[in-house]
C-alpha cells in the first residue's frame, strides 16, 4: 500500500464509494463519492496528538471490538494515506461549545468540521473489480454459543489476539480472565459447506488458516493443548500437505467430526459434545478457548456494484467470469476484470495471481488502443424501427442508447454489445438484425430439420454457454438419450424469438424445447429472465388458441449437467410420444389461420 500511495501514476481514493458507472469499454465514466474525512489528508502527519485528547471512546472495528479507538483515529496501523479520520457521528466537535479539543491540539490545523462529501467524475478505459469479501457471522449458530460465552471467538478475532500489533500485543489470552488458555479447540467449516445455515460451498482458506494458527500456538506456547474438529482437511496447495503434517508433528490433535453443542461448565470452561466419526463414539472434551473457523461470503456491497457494472453472478453470490478456463479474470461485460475474492473465495497467493492476470489483460487492451468484437452484434434497421425503446430496456449491457425525447433512432454501441440477441427477440417490429444469428438463418435451420419426418423430432433451442455445452458434456460422457432432439445453437436463450417457436409448430414439430442457463448463472447477466417471461406469455397464447402448451417446454441446463440434459431429453421424448399426427395438423391449421389474420390486419 505504501508503494501504491507513492506511485506518481496512481491516484488512491480512500474513504470513497462508486455511485454510478456509465459508458463502455474504453469510455467508462465513473461517478465517485468521496466522503468527508474532516481531516486534511495532505497536511496530517498522523502524530496522534488529536486522538490523545479526544474524550470519545468507541469500539475499534479493525480490532473486531477487542479494543477501543477515539472519535478521531487512524483506521488501522500503516494506513495509506497516513492521515486520521473523524467519526462524525461520534464526534462532539461539530458542537464547538461541547468540544473542540482535537482542533486545539492539532498544530497544523488539519481538522475541518465543515468538510463536505463531494462527487468526482473520472474517465477510464478499463475497470478492475477487487472488492474482497466479508466473513460469516456465527451468531445464528446458537449451539456454539458465540457472544454468549466470552471464550468462544472467531478465527478473525484469534488473528488479532496473536498479532504483535493487536490489542494484547500478541499475547494469547482468555477474554473472561485475561489468563493464558491451556486447552484450545478449533472448529472447522463454520458457515461453510452448510445448506441451511451458512453457505453451501467450501471457503477455500479455512483449513490452512487453522493449520497455520495451530503451528503458531505450538511454536510460541508449546504447553498449550490444541485440537481441531473437522469434516476433512483440504490441503491441496503447494506445500500445504507438509504444513499439515508439521502441525500434527507438534502434537495437534485432529478429530473428524463437528461438535453438536458447546456448554459452559461449573469451572467456567467450555465443554464440547462431539461424535468422533473415526470410532463412532460420542465424546465430551473440555477447553479453555474455542475458535470458530468462519467461512467467506460475498461482500454486502457487491450486489449494488454488480448492477452498476452490469455483471453476472453465480448462485453463490460471487461475480461470474466470462469463461472459467479461457477467460478466468474477464467479466462478460467488456473492459471489466476481476481480482481476488470478488470472484470466489481464494487465498493470498491465488488473489495475487489473479490480480496479475487482471492487470495483464487490462494492459493488453489499453496498449492496443482498439478492440476487436465478434461479428454477432446487433444492428438496427431504422426503416422498421418505431422508436418504442424496448430494445434499450431489455439490453443487459446498456449497449443500446435511446432517448425518446430527442426523437432519434436507438444506437447500438458495438463495443459494449455482447451479442446475446435479447433485443432482437423482444423487438415487436423486427427492426433488429443479429449478425450471424439472423432470423433467416435460424428459420432456415428449422425448415431443414423438419423437412422430413417432423413427427420424429424435437426442436431444441440451446444456449451456447450452458445447455449446448451440457449436450456436449452428455455426449462426451456417453450418456444414452433419445435420438429425437435436434439442436439449434443460439448465443443465449434470450435470442429465441416467439416466432421461431411458432414457425417450428407450423412446420409440424410435435415438441419445442427452449433451454438455457439457470437463473443467477446467465452468461449475459439476466437475459434468461426475459426468456422466461417470453415463454410464459407464449404458453398462454398457445392455450388461448387451443394448442396444448405442454408441447412447449422451458428448461435450465448448465454446462456441467450432462445427466440433467439426458433426463430432460427423455422427458421430451415422453411428451413427443403423446402428440398425434392429427394434433400436429390441427396446430398447423390454427397457426396458419392466425398468421393469415395477422397479415390481413396489417
Amino acid at each position: 500500500m505504501t508503494d501504491v500511495g507513492r506511485h506518481p501514476l496512481i491516484e488512491l481514493m480512500t474513504y470513497s464509494e462508486v455511485k454510478n458507472v456509465r459508458g463502455y469499454v474504453g469510455n467508462f465514466e465513473v461517478t465517485i463519492l468521496r466522503r468527508a474525512r474532516f481531516v486534511d489528508e495532505k497536511e496530517c502527519t498522523a502524530c496522534g496528538d488529536c486522538a490523545d485528547v479526544c474524550p470519545v471512546i468507541r469500539p475499534n472495528e479493525f480490532e473486531l471490538g477487542l479494543s477501543t479507538r477515539k472519535a478521531i483515529y487512524s483506521p488501522f496501523p500503516q494506513a495509506i494515506p497516513p492521515a486520521y479520520v473523524i467519526d462524525i457521528d461520534a464526534c462532539l466537535g461539530n458542537m464547538p461549545l461541547a468540544c473542540e479539543k482535537c482542533y486545539q491540539a492539532c498544530e497544523k490545523k488539519c481538522i475541518d468540521y465543515d468538510m463536505m462529501d463531494r462527487e468526482v467524475e473520472v474517465k477510464v478505459g478499463v475497470i478492475i473489480v477487487a472488492t474482497g469479501m466479508k466473513v460469516f457471522d456465527p451468531t445464528s449458530l446458537t449451539e456454539y454459543g458465540y457472544t454468549r460465552y466470552p471464550n468462544v471467538i472467531t478465527s478473525m478475532e484469534f488473528e488479532r489476539l496473536i498479532n504483535a500489533s493487536g490489542p494484547t500485543g500478541g499475547e494469547l489470552i482468555r477474554l473472561d480472565n485475561h489468563k493464558r488458555p491451556h486447552r484450545v479447540a478449533f472448529i472447522q467449516c463454520v458457515g461453510s459447506r452448510a445448506q441451511r445455515r451458512g453457505m453451501p460451498y467450501c471457503s477455500n482458506v479455512c483449513c490452512m488458516n487453522t493449520v497455520k494458527d495451530t503451528i503458531l500456538i505450538k511454536e510460541h506456547w508449546p504447553d498449550i493443548e490444541v485440537s481441531v474438529y473437522y469434516i476433512d482437511i483440504r490441503a491441496f496447495g503447494k506445500g500445504f500437505e507438509s504444513l499439515y503434517m508439521r502441525s500434527k508433528s507438534y502434537g495437534v490433535r485432529y478429530i473428524r467430526g463437528l461438535p453438536g453443542e458447546i456448554r459452559s461448565n461449573s469451572s467456567g470452561n467450555l465443554e464440547l459434545i462431539v461424535e468422533n466419526q473415526e470410532n463412532g463414539s460420542v465424546e465430551s472434551h473440555e477447553y479453555d478457548m474455542v475458535v470458530l473457523s468462519i467461512g467467506l461470503e460475498p461482500d454486502e456491497t457487491l450486489e449494488d456494484l454488480r448492477q452498476k457494472l452490469s455483471l453476472s453472478k453465480t448462485a453463490d453470490g460471487f461475480l461470474m467470469e466470462a469463461h472459467p478456463k479461457l477467460q478466468p479474470v474477464d467479466a462478460p461485460t467488456r473492459g471489466i476484470y476481476f481480482a481476488g475474492c470478488a470472484e470466489a473465495p481464494k487465498d493470498i497467493k491465488d488473489s495475487v495471481t489473479q490480480a496479475s492476470g487482471a492487470v495483464a489483460r487490462a494492459g493488453i487492451l489499453l496498449n492496443k488502443g482498439e478492440i476487436t468484437v465478434e461479428a454477432i452484434t446487433s444492428r438496427i434497421i431504422e426503416s422498421k424501427c418505431r422508436m418504442c425503446g424496448i430494445c434499450a430496456k431489455v439490453c443487459p449491457y446498456n449497449a443500446i442508447i435511446f432517448d425518446k425525447s430527442k426523437k432519434q433512432y436507438p444506437k447500438v454501441v458495438e463495443a459494449a454489445c455482447a451479442g446475446c440477441g435479447t433485443c432482437g427477440a423482444e423487438c415487436p417490429f423486427d427492426a433488429i438484425v443479429m449478425r450471424h444469428f439472423t432470423d433467416e438463418q435460424i428459420l432456415a435451420q428449422i425448415d431443414a430439420m423438419l423437412e422430413t419426418n417432423p413427427m420424429d423430432k424435437v426442436v431444441v433451442f440451446a444456449c451456447n454457454w450452458c445447455s449446448y455445452a451440457g449436450a456436449d458434456f452428455a455426449g462426451t460422457s456417453r450418456f444414452q438419450y433419445p435420438a429425437s432432439p435436434r439442436l439449434i445453437r443460439t448465443m443465449c436463450s434470450g435470442r429465441v424469438d416467439s416466432k421461431f417457436v411458432l414457425h417450428a409448430f407450423r412446420k409440424g414439430a410435435p415438441v419445442v424445447l427452449v433451454s438455457g442457463c439457470h437463473f443467477g448463472d446467465c452468461h449475459y447477466i439476466d437475459a434468461n429472465h426475459w426468456t422466461a417471461k417470453r415463454i410464459e406469455k407464449l404458453k398462454k397464447r398457445l392455450e388461448k388458441l387451443g394448442i396444448r402448451s405442454e408441447r412447449l417446454q422451458l428448461w435450465w441446463i448448465s454446462a456441467s449437467e450432462g445427466q440433467r440434459f439426458r433426463k430432460v431429453m427423455e422427458l421430451m421424448e415422453e411428451i413427443r410420444q403423446t402428440v398425434t399426427p392429427e394434433e400436429v395438423e390441427e396446430t398447423k391449421r390454427i397457426l396458419e389461420e392466425a398468421e393469415a389474420k395477422k397479415v390481413k390486419a396489417g
